[in-house]
Order: C-alpha cells, then structure tokens, then sequence
C-alpha cells in the first residue's frame, strides 16, 4: 500500500501540470484571440500522451536515474511535498516550473537521506533552467524579425489565416513538450524505481493532466495570455513557436527545462520589439520571484524532512 503514495502524488502533480502547463499551449492563443481552451483540449490531452510515450525516455532517465536513485521515503517525501506547493501556487494563479519544484524536493531529501546526488547531473539542469528561457527570447525575437520582412508583405486576410494555421501548429508542439518534457521529468523517478511501469504510469499521467486542463487551467492562462504584454496573432505566434523550439531543443538533449519559463522568455522578447513599456515588467519580477522561492522551499523543506528521519532510524 505505501508503494501507491508516490503514484498517487505523481498523478496530483499531472493534474497541476494540466491546469498550469495548458497556459503554455493555449495561453498565447487564448490572449490573441484565436483558438478557444474547450475546443482544443481534448488535442493537447493526445498530443501530451504522445509526448511521453514517444519522446519521454531522455528525461525521465535524467531525473529518474543520473540526478539520485530514490528510495521509497524519498520518493513519498519529495513527491508530496511537490504536489502540494504545485498546486497551491496554481490556486494563487501564478505559474510556476514543475520541474524545479520536483527537483528541489529530489535533491533535498536525497541530501538529507545521505543518498548519493549526481552534482554534475544537477549542475547541468540548473544551466539549462538557466539559459533555456535566454535562447527562447531569441528564437521568438529572430522569428518576429523574419516574419516582419516575409509574411507582413502578404495581403491582410491571407496573413490572418496562415497565422490562424501557424498558431494551431506551434500549440501543439508545446502540448507534445509538456508530455515529453513536463511529465517525462514527474514521472521519471517513480518509473525508474520500479514503482510503476512506463506504460500505465504515461497513460495515467496524461490522463491527469487533461483532467487538470479541463478543470483550472483558465486560472493560469490569463495570467501568461493577457498578463504580460498584450499579444496580436502575429506575436503570439513568435512568442509560441519560438518557445516551443527551446524545449524541443532541450528535450533532445534529455533535459527537463521548464516550458512556463521559455514561453516567458518568448513572450517578453516579442514585447521588447514592441517597446519595453508593452513589457509588464512588476508581473514578471513577481513570476520570476516565485520560480525562485518555491524549488527552494520544497529543497528545504525535502531536505528537513529526510534529514529527521535519518536521524531517528540512527537512534533505533
């Protein structure tokens, strides 16, 4: 039975990936205008399956098995305590990284457990994290360049239905990441410590994660849609695509990069084209400031909790 305590976070945790990670696919359509969340969930709820399934093993390897091997008491610890701050920043309508938040709660109580941690392994996440959301401001900035000198040639209604068309594509590629990155990063160390097996843990995991689609996501999309800079199908596109390359990018790689922080990074170089007023600069230190504060609060309060038991099972 304690074996079903991490699988019964880790699907908590999918559902906080469906009502906090749908902003990252259909934020950027919602804030343009242009593609209504009903309509196109139960198509993110395929492609994020299909992510996993297809594209996951890369990340979950290297969360599952490079970064620490879990024991049971640290996946039950780090999971839970995920799942809960996952969700509650969800409710307070901030989105937040899934991926440090798990992270930080791994790391901290393999820490404080005396298991082994792969330094090198979690030096080069954090680099990722780092510069992955740099590279998407880039690729949204480069391609908004391109599309001012190609595509705004073109007749006013045939640039409407192209865009139209190209929104669509770009939303799926981030729905195809948030499974075969946001997810793969979940479930990897429960897969990899034998608790459950890929197949049922993937489809479970989806399942979840449209679940939560459904219910919360409107929360956070009118946060990352509209909040930030106001958004035409023009830039939204830039802004999506060019996000959603980052992460594939990264995916390839087997890192686990937060897409929230690439489609922040896109969406904040397309409004630096459009002049750095257009840019709501207090909403995203507020963003920025709470991606930093909840992996380190899950980290120590991981990091607490295993370093407790550690010493009661010493005592003993």
């Amino acid at each position: 039975m304690e074996e079903l305590i991490p699988l019964a976070a880790c699907l908590l945790i999918a559902f906080g990936i469906g009502s906090n990670d749908t902003s990252n696919a259909l934020g950027v359509c919602i804030g343009a205008g242009i593609i209504k969340l009903r309509k196109a969930l139960f198509l993110f709820g395929f492609l994020v399956m299909l992510g996993i399934l297809l594209s996951g093993e890369r990340v979950m390897k290297t969360v599952g098995k490079d970064l620490l091997e879990p024991n049971l008491f640290i996946l039950n610890t780090s999971i839970t305590i995920a799942a809960v701050l996952i969700i509650y920043s969800n409710w307070r309508k901030l989105p937040i990284s899934t991926h440090q938040v798990i992270i930080g709660s791994l790391v901290g109580s393999g820490i404080g457990s005396s298991v082994d941690v792969n330094f090198l392994s979690l030096l080069e996440i954090i680099i990722s994290w780092i510069i992955s959301p740099v590279i998407a401001f880039f690729f949204a900035y480069t391609l908004y360049r391109i599309m001012e000198k190609t595509l705004s040639k073109l007749p006013f209604l045939q640039i409407e239905r192209i865009l139209k068309i190209l929104l669509l594509i770009s939303g799926m590629m981030i729905a195809y990441n948030t499974g075969a990155n946001e997810l793969a990063t979940i479930l990897g160390p429960v897969i990899y410590s034998g608790a459950v097996g890929k197949m049922p843990a993937s489809l479970l995991g989806s399942l979840f994660v449209f679940l939560g689609a459904f219910i919360l996501s409107h929360r956070v999309i009118e946060t990352i849609g509209k909040g930030i800079t106001t958004l035409d199908p023009y830039s939204g596109f830039a802004a999506q695509f060019g996000a959603g390359c980052c992460v594939l990018l990264f995916t390839f790689l087997g890192m686990p990069v937060s897409t929230t922080y690439c489609i922040i990074g896109a969406i904040s170089g397309v409004g630096m084209l459009k002049g750095t007023e257009m840019v709501r600069k207090e909403l995203i230190k507020k963003i920025i400031f709470n991606l930093i504060l909840v992996p380190l609060l899950a980290f120590f309060i991981s990091f607490e909790l295993g370093r407790e038991t550690l010493a009661l099972l010493v005592i003993d």
